[in-house]
């Protein structure tokens, strides 16, 4: 093949050559995007000539390149991008992965229940995988029911893809832990081969203390947890069907009716008695566990990130339920009283010297809010105390450790995941999620940037004085919603406070002082607030319509959708912003967190911000 480099197309047969090298290309390497390494070796030539190829193409238009995580540059058809007025699904069986352009919501929200989302772009691909741990977590009753929904989705029947999902479905109910009749924990397999080859050999006699059968083995109090991690990371989720204490009866009514997808959450809970409720902010989690609660029927501990989170729950328990303020108490470094219904910190719980009160207790129910914080050691230890009922809550169970398998792990399976369907219904808000890139207020301040390194450049780059005068845009675009602005450094919240008048709550606030602003912004009397990281989690704020990530990039997929849940709420149209200073490493941070997002069917966009230069400059 010629590697002279081509000039661009003129004529409808040079074009048809164009597309049929990329497609060839793509057939062979077997995968739905190519990098110029693949595409050099592919077509016999040198990388840069490959590059030089595939940036002509994209100049033609028969292509477009991505940036991404996996490869620095990738490129794909332009054809598969250019059907706004549909979606179009491209499988590749063999490798697990499919590339979507302009998928609907409902097609997005099916896809969140079997497939990982890698990556998108701004002119609506969406590339997913299918991975082991999707089938294992996958919120089916059934093989059919999954089945079912994967082949709504995909546009024909893939038979080697079927197998690989029914395999890794019968992979996740081989092995199960009941309570045997005297009273110790009994870890059983499928088969004497899966105990033999794979149990006993994965565990230690510290774990598995003695065989009871050819399938059944004698599981160490101590380490219940630590066996269910090691099989889950040889493959092999454990089905966790002990009959753990129950605790003291407690008469609980509801005093609020459920929507109908609560009524099937309490439902699928009430089934395994264990399980993960993920919803988006605004969903109703916390009335469905206060329903879990009433339909358990005995003492409870409701485990929190803070002491904010812990008087809210305390204020909706009183509120919804039939429960006595004699009955609900809280235990942390504000209050110390153990209730029937106890409200307490993880950090709390997890210290030494107040196990033993927490640890002597039998809970018929143990909640979870906030759930993805278990996976943090003194967190994590919380998970020992021994319930009948686990309950985690979360909009968002993803960690940037990876490690959120110990979150379905040590407290159950999800249950509740589709997002799209509360969006399609009215029952929650859909955000509309833009980010916006913006320039540097100045020659000097982008010099200042480029003259830093590591955290002192995330910090200039995060500060960037033109974002101040953008969120100034932005909030006058909307004079009549309720706003909340989200920063990451403390000079740089005082600022924006002082020039946009309103006040900034951090974490050295003080506690009494923090809740009664943000109860003033709940019934109206404060139109805007300046938030760090304490409003990122499990504050309840109804009235906020409008976000604006100013600053804090840096963080975590799930500290993007918890800023953007703080606009999920019933009624109305809810906005997000994120500003990302053109030019650094933030327009990256910004996609990637914002990635989960799209995963979940809601839309991301992309735009240039709209205040002028000039403008940045006079503030």
């Amino acid at each position: 093949m010629s590697t002279t480099k081509r000039s661009p197309v003129t004529d409808e047969e040079t074009d048809t050559d164009s597309d049929t090298e990329l497609y060839e290309t793509l057939e062979e390497t077997g995968r739905p995007v190519v990098n110029a390494t693949r595409y050099a070796q592919a077509n016999d030539i040198s990388q840069d000539e490959a590059t030089q190829r595939l940036d002509l193409l994209v100049e033609e238009g028969v292509a477009q390149r991505l940036d991404v995580s996996t490869d620095p540059v990738v490129w794909y058809p332009s054809d598969w991008a250019r059907m706004a007025d549909r979606e179009r699904v491209v499988v590749f069986p063999e490798r697990r992965e499919l590339v979507v352009d302009h998928p609907t919501q409902l097609t997005r929200a099916q896809l969140s229940q079997f497939a990982h989302l890698v990556d998108t772009t701004g002119s609506g691909a969406y590339m997913y995988e299918i991975r082991q741990e999707d089938i294992w977590q996958a919120p089916y009753d059934s093989f059919d029911a999954l089945l079912e929904t994967v082949r709504d989705v995909l546009p024909e029947r893939y038979p080697h893809l079927e197998e690989f999902l029914e395999s890794q479905y019968e992979r996740a109910n081989r092995f199960r832990m009941y309570t045997h009749e005297d009273g110790y924990v009994v870890l059983e397999a499928e088969t004497d081969d899966l105990m033999g080859n794979v149990a006993r050999q994965k565990l230690d006699d510290e774990q598995l203390r003695a065989p009871i059968s050819e399938t059944e083995s004698w599981v160490a109090a101590e380490s219940v947890a630590e066996v269910k991690r090691i099989l889950y990371e040889a493959g092999y989720p454990v089905r966790d069907e002990r009959d753990l204490d129950s605790g003291e009866d407690l008469d609980v009514d509801l005093e609020l009716d459920l929507r109908a997808y609560q009524e099937e959450w309490l439902s699928n809970f009430l089934e395994t008695r264990s399980g993960v409720l993920v919803g988006p902010p605004g969903s109703g989690k916390t009335v469905t566990a206060l329903a879990v609660l009433a339909a358990v029927g005995g003492e409870t501990l409701v485990l929190v990130p803070g002491r904010e989170l812990a008087s809210q729950w305390r204020e909706e328990i009183l509120a919804h339920t039939s429960l006595t303020e004699a009955q609900v108490g809280e235990y942390h470094g504000g209050a110390k009283d153990v209730r029937p219904v106890t409200i307490s910190t993880y950090r709390t719980a997890g210290m030494d010297r107040h196990r033993q009160l927490f640890g002597s207790r039998e809970w018929g129910l143990i909640v979870y809010d906030e759930v993805h914080h278990i996976s943090a050691p003194i967190y994590r230890r919380s998970t020992d105390l021994q319930s009948r009922h686990r309950l985690g809550l979360s909009s968002s169970p993803v960690r940037e450790d990876d490690m959120e398998q110990d979150i379905y792990t040590l407290i159950g399976p999800p249950i509740g995941t589709d997002w799209d369907a509360l969006f399609e219904a009215g029952y929650v808000a859909e955000p509309e999620v833009e980010i916006r890139y913006v320039p540097w207020d100045s020659e000097d301040t982008q010099n200042e940037y480029v003259s830093t390194k590591g955290h002192a450049r995330r910090q200039a780059a995060a500060t960037n004085p033109a974002k101040l005068a953008e969120t100034r845009h932005l909030l006058s675009r909307h004079p009549d919603e309720q706003a909340l602005v989200f920063v990451e450094y403390l000079d740089q919240g005082q600022a924006y406070a002082d020039a946009l008048d309103a006040p900034f709550i951090s974490g050295e606030m003080p506690h009494a002082r923090r809740e009664k602003l943000f109860e003033q912004f709940r019934n109206g009397t404060l139109s805007a607030l300046v938030v760090s990281r304490v409003g990122d989690e499990g504050i309840d704020l109804p009235s906020a319509e409008l976000a604006i990530v100013a600053s804090g990039l840096g963080g975590s997929r799930r500290q993007g959708t918890q800023r953007a849940g703080r606009t999920m709420r019933p009624t109305g149209r809810a906005r997000m912003y994120v500003l990302a200073t053109r030019g650094t490493r933030e327009e990256e941070f910004a996609r990637q967190r914002m990635r989960y997002l799209a995963g979940k069917g809601v839309r991301v966009t992309e735009h240039d911000a709209e205040t002028p230069q000039a403008e940045s400059d006079d503030a």
